[in-house]
């Protein structure tokens, strides 16, 4: 199945942050002083939100975990809770070489949430927002000794990020918008306590045959335009069970917040989100009904009980767009 409706379109990148991707979480081995002097030596230079310039030894890496601030922020501390806007460079460094895999830099940000690399989370947990954190990861706190093939990471390669912190969302963020409407009648009534998931009781009338979209609290935040990664919170029934389906059908549950682009080629997201979240404004709660067609097709998804001709029903909080 795609994982949430489609996600994610960018698969280096998440594998390089995801420890779910095959990452190990064994301690990292220990070194002399003069292998740990290595990675320290480790430097980037360069302005918050700006490409940095980094500079990795033709040297060998040591076994340690170096941390450094290079920007100090203001912002709020980031927990490991929360879910984080970010940009960032990686370079593998494999001997005495080093290669820029991946960045974010000059594109848009991307959301770094759930379980991240070990090492990864040791230097971003405790930081402030608007802070450039340098951090130089071993194998035993990267992807382990199995590396990362995929990516062209093996079990030696030595990690480097430089990572700018954007903003930071709690795991019960949620719509801060007015109220202006529960849903209801043709479509289901939602409720919800603050900061918690939204449930969904529906009718007993058939769902719709196209594509239907209510604004049920009203952000004041911009409007969602094509190309913005949008973070949000959501919960997505099927109208035959009346039910949540069976895997991934709520952020709440999963304990984060989510991250997609808008109208991104490949998509990120089924086409109905696609077409229902653009000009909805941040701080929203929208409800959407969405049939086969601008799901997941003829085709349904068996992995999650969602069979070809299900409509959809989800709740979706626009927790924040960024360009």
């Amino acid at each position: 199945m795609r994982r949430f409706l489609a996600l994610i379109a960018i698969p280096l990148l998440a594998c390089v942050v995801l420890a779910g991707c095959g990452s190990s979480k064994s301690s990292a081995s220990s070194s002399s002083s003069s292998s740990s002097a290595v990675n320290s030596s480790v430097t980037a230079t360069g302005l918050f939100g700006q490409p940095p310039k980094v500079s990795i030894p033709k040297a060998k890496a040591g076994g340690n975990l170096a941390i450094k601030t290079l920007i100090q922020g203001t912002g709020p501390t980031l927990t490991k809770s929360d879910a984080l806007a970010a940009n960032y460079v990686v370079y593998s460094w494999d001997g005495t070489s080093s290669s820029r895999k991946v960045s974010t830099f000059g594109a848009r940000p991307t959301l770094i949430a759930g379980q991240v690399l070990p090492g990864l989370e040791t230097a971003l947990i405790g930081k402030k927002v608007g802070s450039r954190i340098l951090a130089v990861i071993p194998p035993a706190q990267g992807f382990g000794t199995s590396g990362r093939p995929q990516a062209g990471i093996t079990g030696t390669t030595t990690l480097v990020f430089v990572v700018d912190l954007l903003r930071a969302y709690s795991d019960a963020a949620s719509a801060s918008g007015t109220q202006v409407s529960n849903g209801g009648g043709t479509l289901p009534t939602v409720s919800a306590k603050a900061g918690g998931a939204p449930t969904l009781t529906f009718p007993s009338s058939p769902p719709p045959s196209g594509l239907v979209t209510k604004t049920l609290i009203k952000g004041k935040g911009p409007m969602v335009a094509k190309g913005d990664l949008v973070i949000a919170q959501y919960v997505g029934y099927i109208w035959r069970t009346k039910k949540p389906f069976a895997s991934g059908s709520s952020s709440w549950l999963a304990g984060s917040p989510v991250g997609f682009v808008i109208g991104a080629s490949p998509e990120q997201i089924i086409p109905g989100w696609d077409k229902a979240l653009v000009g909805q404004t941040v701080g929203s709660r929208v409800l959407i009904s969405i049939p086969p067609s601008e799901g997941y097709g003829s085709s349904g998804s068996s992995q999650v009980g969602i069979k070809g001709n299900d409509t959809l029903a989800f709740a979706v909080d626009i927790i924040d767009a960024l360009k």
